[in-house]
């Protein structure tokens, strides 16, 4: 049986309630079929107070085997490095945070804050936010860049805002039946075979994608047109299955109408949250996408983009809806 334990640093709770909506494996699978000992979960726990700092303490001195330490929330250093910006258990959580970090056998990273720093590390960054093991797309982080836990593995990173409850779940199973080493891991230390293809592999906008036929605001997206040249969809270049494994097994943003923001990427938010970039592609020479589908290259993407809008069959134009 792997032993787990779950903490929130700088957390909105939101990779939490994500967890709860798991369905391969669901929560309950874990516990009961792959062998998963929930040590003490902020929100699943019911220890309180000095009953949780016994808990840490017995696994800090290990006298309580921890095979696996999940990290939700960005790690706050702030202010001037000393980490009493989240305090918990009586001690800056940066403390915990180090001591249960080396004595656990794999950590794990769940969303964005914990994985790159997100929102938090918009500048200025009052808090001094930073992901675990990367800073946006910076490699070091908290743990810095040589850290690996007792099993020799970097921090496995599993970003979203939130990220995929199937995600989480799939991931922990792995880990805990003994699969950690098979989990090939990207150069953000995402496992591989969720984060290769893109959140534009499956999109049921592809084919107005394909003949660049534009949404131009939101409600049409729901039945026509592509949410990419305009409304800032960062599809085409976000690593994610959000497409392929689908939330609550029938839908995603892009299916709801709703641009990606890229969420799964160390650059999230892009452009710093700056005033006209969210929700709204931000171009150059206000023609060109600043931000191209990964592997293209500005005059290649317009002279196809063009050629493409003047061969669109007359049914690209149109309203798609059926049901």
């Amino acid at each position: 049986m792997a032993t787990l334990l779950w903490l929130q640093a700088g957390a909105c709770s939101g990779n939490t309630i994500s967890l709860l909506q798991a369905e391969e494996p669901t929560v309950v699978d874990l516990l009961t079929d792959f062998g998963v000992e929930l040590i003490w979960h902020p929100s699943l726990g019911p220890e309180l107070g000095e009953a949780v700092q016994a808990i840490l303490a017995d696994l800090v001195s290990e006298r309580k085997p921890l095979d696996i330490f999940v990290l939700e929330g960005t790690v706050i250093t702030g202010p001037a490095g000393s980490g009493r910006m989240d305090m918990f258990a009586g001690r800056p959580m940066t403390e915990w945070i180090t001591e249960l970090t080396n004595v656990a056998s794999i950590v794990v990273g769940v969303g964005d804050c914990a994985t790159f720093g997100g929102l938090p590390t918009v500048p200025p960054n009052p808090s001094a936010s930073t992901g675990l093991q990367f800073h946006r797309g910076e490699i070091g982080g908290y743990l810095g860049k040589d850290w690996v836990s007792k099993l020799g593995l970097p921090v496995i990173n599993i970003p979203g805002c939130p990220a995929h409850p199937d995600w989480i779940s799939q991931v922990v199973m792995a880990v805990a039946t003994g699969r950690a080493g098979d989990l090939a891991l990207d150069e953000y230390h995402r496992p591989s075979t969720l984060f290769t293809t893109f959140t534009h592999s499956g999109c049921t906008r592809n084919s107005f994608f394909e003949y660049k036929q534009s949404t131009l605001e939101f409600g049409q997206g729901t039945r026509t047109g592509c949410l990419f040249y305009e409304l800032g969809c960062k599809g085409p270049m976000t690593h994610s299955s959000c497409n392929r494994i689908l939330w609550n097994r029938q839908s995603s943003k892009t299916r709801a109408g709703h641009p990606c923001l890229g969420c799964t990427e160390p650059n999230f938010p892009a452009d710093d949250l700056m005033p006209g970039t969210v929700f709204k592609t931000v171009k150059v020479s206000g023609v060109i996408p600043k931000d191209l589908p990964t592997g293209a290259d500005s005059l290649t993407y317009m002279a196809a983009a063009a050629a493409a809008r003047i061969s669109a069959p007359q049914w690209s134009r149109e309203d798609m809806f059926v049901v």
